[in-house]
């Protein structure tokens, strides 16, 4: 090779590697779309678009937004998958992963997962039959809270850890204004899944490990007699729904009520004169014995993608929309949604939110998936369920009988 050739070369590799690297980088991302309800809507979809578009500047993948209404938005994206018309990554209420994942279409993002410290909540809302098939995006929980303000006013001035101990601050709350609801817990038939956790509290078992019914166990029948006396007692109300709950917390008519992480932000929008989000406490559920682990309800979002030629591409986004630290604590810090890694619930910048730090650690720790969801017949057993415990409610049934019922009529829904 001449020397004017040797030196041709070396600028050539100079300018390939200097010079037109950024032009190669283009298209490294991949090209693929990301379908979501979040898109849609104005303050979400401006601080995800960002993420969106910082993402696309420094890899070159080229990311197409699909949105639909929540309302529609599940028969829509299964609509979508059954003909074969969605790629890329999805957006999916943590409810909505089992329809999504019998279909047949989900990429297995174990891997991918393993490479980051997801809290082992976060995980489990990202699963189906032991599979990762999603990464979370933001996790919570449906937990309790309470007007610390009213509580004070009764005389209950440290929130109550115990069944015991919420009891007794029910009966104060009773004691101190007849016209508070001391617990708005849901006695509405359609929002019963509440008891749930409650159940669980007791030592029952909704579903086992190896898929069978286990309503009608000891926990579950005294958790559902329980609930019963609560109403007995004039403790909770009839026919409450989350709506009601809500309007009547705010307006400082109730001591506990459960709602999702953002029932602070609910209390202030729906009262923004009255001071409410001041006196707003998370507050674990109450135990049956002292180390017990409070029980909750997972809520939240998880990010899937569609297992085909652009899934890795689509995949490496969904990691970084929900690990990426700068991208999660500006999504935290615009939305109030929680991230879902330890370093980032552990950062500054949750931490200084003393409510979501509370919630995160000391309930949504513990939290666990809906046992109905994993089942494509999840509505209807939830629904049977429900309305065996409301039979309970309303005296028509005992909480044994009611209960073998409920678990006759979901075993053959499983079968």
């Amino acid at each position: 090779m001449s020397r004017k050739s040797l030196s041709s070369l070396v600028i050539l590799i100079v300018v390939l590697a200097f010079g037109l690297a950024p032009v190669l980088a283009q298209g490294d991302g991949g090209k693929f779309t990301f379908t979501g309800w979040s898109l849609q809507e104005g303050s979400t979809r401006d601080v995800i678009m960002g993420a969106v578009d910082a993402y696309s500047a420094d890899t070159g993948a080229e990311i197409e937004p699909v949105a639909f209404p929540y309302n529609e938005y599940l028969n829509q994206v299964l609509l979508q998958a059954r003909g074969s018309n969605i790629t890329g990554l999805v957006q999916l209420d943590i409810a909505w992963l089992a329809p999504m994942a019998a279909m047949g279409v989900l990429k297995d993002l174990g891997p991918v997962a393993s490479e980051v410290d997801y809290t082992d909540a976060a995980l489990s809302s990202g699963q189906v039959n032991g599979v990762q098939y999603g990464l979370p995006w933001t996790t919570a929980s449906i937990g309790m809270v309470a007007n610390m303000g009213l509580l004070e006013e009764a005389g209950v001035t440290e929130i109550p850890t115990t069944i015991e101990e919420f009891e007794a601050a029910l009966e104060a709350l009773k004691a101190y204004d007849p016209d508070v609801i001391p617990y708005a817990a849901m006695t509405d038939t359609a929002q019963l899944k509440d008891i749930i956790p409650w159940i669980w509290t007791f030592g029952g078992t909704v579903i086992d490990d190896e898929g069978s019914v286990v309503l009608n166990d000891e926990g579950t029948i005294a958790a559902v007699e329980w609930y019963a006396s609560l109403l007995d007692r004039g403790l909770i109300a009839a026919d409450m729904d989350r709506f009601d709950a809500r309007q009547l917390f705010a307006e400082g008519r109730v001591g506990f009520y459960e709602d999702a992480i953002v029932a602070r932000a609910l209390a202030a929008g729906t009262a923004p004169d009255s001071g409410i989000a001041e006196n707003v406490v998370p507050v674990p559920r109450p135990v049956l014995n002292e180390g017990d682990a409070p029980q909750a309800l997972l809520w939240g979002h998880i990010l899937v993608v569609i297992d085909d030629e652009n899934g890795d591409d689509a995949a490496a986004f969904a990691k970084y929309l929900t690990s990426d630290e700068d991208t999660v604590l500006n999504y935290f810090s615009q939305l109030a949604l929680p991230p879902t890694t330890e370093s980032a619930l552990a950062s500054d910048t949750v931490q200084s939110d003393e409510y979501v730090a509370q919630w995160s650690s000391g309930i949504t720790a513990t939290a666990r998936t809906n046992p109905f969801w994993p089942y494509t017949e999840a509505a209807a057993m939830e629904t049977a369920m429900n309305e065996q415990v409301q039979a309970v409610l309303t005296g028509s049934a005992s909480a044994e009988d009611a209960m073998n019922e409920a678990h006759d009529e979901i075993s053959d829904l499983i079968d």
